[in-house]
């Protein structure tokens, strides 16, 4: 799971039935550099994801992308690489942490 800003929506003509009802947003996956920061920059290269939260431009969400992205939907098949899992309200950076700690 990553974190990323919502930038803006997508909308798709003609419609892929899979997708009837859904919104799609436009995710920018926010670097570890700039979460440090906290400057509310993002950094990472937009993609685009389905998003059944509503959350607003400018507010920072945890997705899931791949395989992963298409659970919610089951036993459905719907064609999506990136899916909004939820709305971040802080985050908690700590400095000089390792992966073993």
């Amino acid at each position: 799971m990553r974190l990323g800003i919502v930038r803006g929506q997508v909308v798709l003509n003609p419609r892929i039935d899979a997708f009837a009802g859904k919104r799609l947003v436009v995710l920018e996956p926010v670097t570890m550099t700039n979460l440090q920061a906290g400057n509310g920059q993002g950094g990472g290269k937009s993609l685009v994801a389905i998003d059944e939260l509503g959350a607003a431009n400018g507010q920072m969400v945890a997705f899931t992308e791949g395989r992963e992205a298409s659970n919610p939907f089951w036993p459905d098949s719907v064609p999506v690489d990136a899916y909004c899992a939820l709305i971040v309200d802080s985050v908690d950076v700590q400095q000089g942490r390792s992966s073993q700690d």
